[in-house]
């Protein structure tokens, strides 16, 4: 477990940027979990990025007496909006949020006080608590011992990976990766690998940070989303020695998820295997293809 910080040193600003699109239900939970922080030195920048439901009058409202800055714009899409936030955030360390997630009270300062006197570390993640759309919570913790993560371990899935909803950057890191990419939708993972591959490790702490929100519009519920994106971002790694078979074992992963409730996609992802890369998972999803729904 990390030591708060001592409040008689100095500390640096961190930015946390909210990009919110269609989540009224939610967004109000996740802004006040920031604004709730025992973490002093914070900068809040909410950006409504084109929804359609009444997310931005609930943010107006929840803005009045509250000091956060807040834009509405026309959709853009989640890499854009936050790279367009981090250019005009003053944070060293920036913490991109989920707007139907909701952020644990010492959350920030646990992460800070980690990353302290720590160059060599790009990002640092922690523990999430699933809870569901009503904010019930749903099983364990996931809060596995502490872990640091280069390059080879986040590419090859040697441990587990660190949680979305608690990725705090150095800003210089993310700098020198050259931000968020607007050509791959998912931009956690290719971020990460980006980050690794310059050097930058990403420890994972065993602290429980953050409530991960399950709902019917969660993007790892989008099978064939899901699926493209990360292909396309192991493309960008296809110099490494070991990326056909990192793909191969993603492949084999999706289609065992996929066969009973996307055949389709099912049929594509068998196609693209080469039966050398065939194992389990290849039998017990093919098993799900031709079994009867």
């Amino acid at each position: 477990m990390v030591s708060l910080p001592d409040p008689h040193e100095e500390q640096p600003l961190v930015s946390v940027i909210i990009s919110s699109c269609n989540h009224a239900p939610y967004v109000e939970a996740s802004i006040l979990s920031v604004l709730g922080q025992s973490y002093p030195h914070i900068e809040l920048l909410v950006v409504d990025d084109g929804s359609s439901d009444d997310s931005a009058a609930r943010i107006r409202a929840l803005q009045a007496g509250r000091d956060f800055d807040f834009r509405v714009q026309t959709n853009k899409g989640l890499s854009r909006t936050l790279n367009d936030a981090i250019a005009r955030a003053r944070g060293s360390l920036i913490a991109p949020f989920g707007s139907d997630d909701v952020m644990l009270p010492d959350r920030i300062a646990i992460q800070v006080a980690s990353m302290r006197d720590k160059p060599e570390v790009g990002i640092c993640a922690g523990g999430i608590q699933i809870v569901d759309a009503a904010g019930q919570v749903r099983g364990k913790p996931c809060c596995p011992p502490a872990r640091r993560l280069d390059f080879d371990d986040v590419f090859l899935n040697r441990k587990p990976g660190p949680p979305a909803p608690t990725l705090l950057f150095r800003r210089e890191a993310l700098e020198r990766a050259g931000g968020f990419d607007p050509e791959i939708r998912l931009e956690d993972l290719v971020i990460e690998l980006k980050i690794t591959r310059m050097g930058y490790f990403i420890d994972v702490l065993e602290d429980l940070l953050a409530f991960y929100r399950v709902h019917g519009k969660n993007t790892y519920r989008n099978h064939r989303f899901m699926t493209e994106n990360i292909l396309r971002t192991y493309a960008y790694f296809d110099d490494h020695p070991d990326y056909a078979r990192v793909c191969a074992n993603f492949r084999n992963s999706m289609l065992l998820k996929c066969a009973r409730q996307d055949k389709a996609l099912a049929r594509e992802l068998l196609a693209n295997l080469p039966p050398s890369a065939w194992n389990l998972k290849t039998l017990r999803g093919l098993w799900r293809l031709l079994s009867p729904v």
